[in-house]
C-alpha cells in the first residue's frame, strides 16, 4: 500500500472538522495531529474527533518529524504568522481564506512559499462544486461567448440579530473588512475564475446594519445560533459592514455587480452567480449546486443536471456519484483536497497548479484593500 501522507490541522472551530471529514476521504492522507488554544481544548477536540495528537502549541505541532502538510483553519489574524511558521519549518500548506489579513502579508508568503518550493494552496473550495467548473469549461469552449455582464451576490443571515456575534466582527482578529472579505472574497475568486477576465476597477458602498452588537460574556461557536440570556451579553461598536455592493469593470471592458450581505433572513449560504455572454446566459446558485441554468434567446431555455455522463470531460473528474446522486458543500472540499495531496505526494509546488494558491489569496487581498479604498473615497477605484 501507498504510505499515507500525515496531515496536523490547526484551528477546530466550524471549518477545522470540515476539513478533517474531508481529509478521511482521501486513502493515501491521515490526520494525526490537531492544534488549538489550549493543551486542555485540544486534548478535548483531538479524543472527540479520534485523533492521537493534540498541541496547545503550533509550533510545538510544526516539530512533529511526522508531519508533511499542516491545515491552517484558524481565525484570519493567525494564518499569516501560521503559515509562515509551517513553510520555514518546511511543512507544506493549506490555509484558508483569507491568507492574511493584508496584502504585504499575502505578499511576504507567496514570496516566501516561492522560494521554498513547498506546496502551498488556499481553500477556495466553491471552485470545485462541478457545475462551477462546468460553467469555466463553457465559458474556455467558447460557448458562452463574449462576456457583457456579471451578476453576483452571496447573502447570509447569521448576524441578523443585533445579538449574533463572532470573531469576525472584530477587526483585530478579521481585518478591515468583514462582509467583503469572508464572503466576497468566494465570489470575487469565482468570478475571475469562471470568466477568465480580471477586475481593473471597483466602486464601493457599504452599510452597518447593526453599529453596536450585544458580544456574549461567554464563548459562542460559528453558526451555533445559541441564545444567551441578557446579563451574559455586553454591548459594543461595530466598525465593519454587514452589507456592501461593489460595481466592477473588467479588462476587456465589460461590467459587473455583486452584493454581500450577512444580514439577509432565510438566506443561509446563498451564492447566485450569474454571467450573461453573446451566445447565452449561465446562471447557478449555491443552494442548488446540482443544476446549472442555461438561458438562451431563440430556443427553450435549459437545466443541467450533475451528472458525470452530461457534463464536460474535464467537469466530471469533481463527480464521484451518479446523476441524481447529489453532492454538496462537504464534497467540494475533499475534491480541492484530492488535487492539493496530489502535488503533496510529488513533493512540491507544481509550476501550473490546478487549484487555487497563496497567489490567488493575495489576489483577493489586492481586491479587498482596493474595494475598501473606494467604499471610503466614493469613488472608482483602479486595481
Amino acid at each position: 500500500m501507498t504510505k499515507k501522507i500525515k496531515v496536523g490541522v490547526a484551528g477546530l472551530g466550524f471549518i477545522g472538522p470540515a476539513h478533517i471529514e474531508a481529509l478521511r476521504r482521501l486513502p493515501d492522507v491521515e490526520v494525526v495531529a490537531i492544534n488549538d488554544f489550549s493543551d486542555d481544548y485540544a486534548r478535548a477536540k483531538a479524543q472527540s474527533l479520534g485523533i492521537g495528537k493534540s498541541y496547545g502549541d503550533f509550533n510545538a505541532m510544526l516539530t512533529d518529524p511526522e508531519i508533511e502538510c499542516v491545515h491552517i483553519c484558524t481565525p484570519n489574524f493567525l494564518h499569516y504568522p501560521m503559515a509562515k511558521s509551517a513553510l520555514q519549518a518546511g511543512k507544506h500548506v493549506v490555509c484558508e481564506k483569507p491568507l492574511s489579513n493584508t496584502a504585504a502579508e499575502a505578499k511576504e508568503l507567496v514570496e516566501l512559499a516561492e522560494k521554498s518550493g513547498l506546496v502551498n494552496a488556499l481553500h477556495f473550495n466553491i471552485r470545485y462544486y462541478p457545475l462551477v467548473r462546468q460553467m469555466k469549461v463553457m465559458r474556455e469552449k467558447g460557448e458562452l461567448g463574449r462576456v457583457h455582464s456579471i451578476i453576483g451576490t452571496y447573502l447570509q443571515d447569521w448576524l441578523f440579530y443585533e445579538t449574533d456575534y463572532n470573531w469576525r466582527l472584530e477587526p483585530d482578529k478579521s481585518g478591515e473588512s468583514r462582509a467583503i472579505a469572508d464572503i466576497g472574497s468566494h465570489l470575487m475568486d469565482l468570478i475571475e475564475y469562471i470568466s477568465g477576465l480580471h477586475i481593473t476597477a471597483v466602486m464601493a458602498d457599504f452599510a452597518t446594519i447593526h453599529p453596536n452588537r450585544k458580544k456574549p460574556t461567554k464563548p459562542i461557536e460559528t453558526y451555533s445560533g445559541k441564545l444567551l440570556q441578557p446579563e451574559d451579553y455586553q454591548e459594543v461598536p461595530i466598525n465593519t459592514e454587514d452589507y456592501a455592493t461593489v460595481m466592477l469593470k473588467f479588462d476587456d471592458g465589460s461590467r459587473g455587480v455583486v452584493t454581500v450581505s450577512q444580514v439577509s433572513a432565510g438566506r443561509k449560504n446563498r451564492i447566485n452567480l450569474e454571467i450573461s455572454g453573446s451566445k447565452e446566459t449561465l446562471s447557478w446558485c449555491s443552494e442548488s449546486p446540482n443544476n446549472l441554468w442555461i438561458g438562451k434567446r431563440d430556443t427553450a431555455n435549459e437545466l443541467l443536471m450533475r451528472d458525470p455522463a452530461l457534463v464536460h470531460r474535464e467537469s466530471a473528474g469533481l463527480i464521484s456519484f451518479p446523476g441524481g446522486h447529489n453532492e454538496g458543500f462537504p464534497d467540494t472540499s475533499k475534491q480541492l483536497f484530492k488535487e492539493v495531496y496530489q502535488a503533496v505526494r510529488a513533493g512540491k509546488q507544481p509550476a501550473n497548479p490546478t487549484y487555487p494558491t497563496f497567489a490567488d489569496g493575495l489576489r483577493e487581498l489586492v481586491l479587498c484593500e482596493k474595494i475598501i479604498e473606494s467604499h471610503r473615497k466614493q469613488a472608482w477605484v483602479q486595481v
